[in-house]
């Protein structure tokens, strides 16, 4: 299991990173347009458009991940204070609602991918693939991250190991 919680924090790391890269990138063609549009220092650029969309798009989902494995996204704390058992018992209902919900996006994912496999975008020319590939592995990402908080869980479950906060893991 160590070696597994190294490998997820080593992923979430790269992914913060990605993250950080995208909207780095990402302010690129977005200043590009509201130069262009606003002033005629430069030309307007049609391919900035698109490039802006599909930076957010993996934006949103490099989010989203890492939302995941820190336990902020698709979990409201609405229970009042439980014990460590009843607490546990709870995540193990929620991540089995994830995991339906990543498995969707895996097999949603993968159809609207191979869909668009020999596709190019009109302005920019880039192959659509690139921007649709970021459905399956938000769902695969997702499969591994709950993975994870389902064990820490389970192990809560059966009185092995003290409770582990959401959001917890190194």
């Amino acid at each position: 299991m160590q070696i597994f919680r190294t490998f997820t924090a080593a992923y979430s790391r790269l992914l913060s990173w990605l993250l950080v890269f995208s909207v780095a990138i990402l302010i690129i063609p977005v200043s590009l347009q509201i130069f262009s549009r606003y002033t005629a220092l430069i030309p307007s650029y049609i391919w900035t458009e698109e490039m802006a969309r599909f930076l957010f798009v993996w934006m949103v989902m490099i989010g989203a991940m890492i939302g995941i494995r820190d336990s902020a996204h698709f979990e409201v704390d609405v229970w009042p204070k439980l014990n460590p058992r009843a607490n546990a018992l709870l995540r193990i209902v929620s991540s089995l609602f994830i995991l339906g919900f990543a498995l969707v996006f895996v097999w949603g994912g993968w159809l609207f991918t191979s869909f668009a496999w020999k596709r190019f975008s009109e302005l920019a020319e880039l192959p659509l693939w690139t921007i649709h590939i970021a459905w399956p592995l938000t769902g695969l990402t997702w499969l591994v991250f709950q993975a994870e908080h389902m064990a820490d869980a389970l192990r809560v479950l059966m009185g092995r190991e003290a409770a582990v906060p959401a959001g917890g893991q190194s």
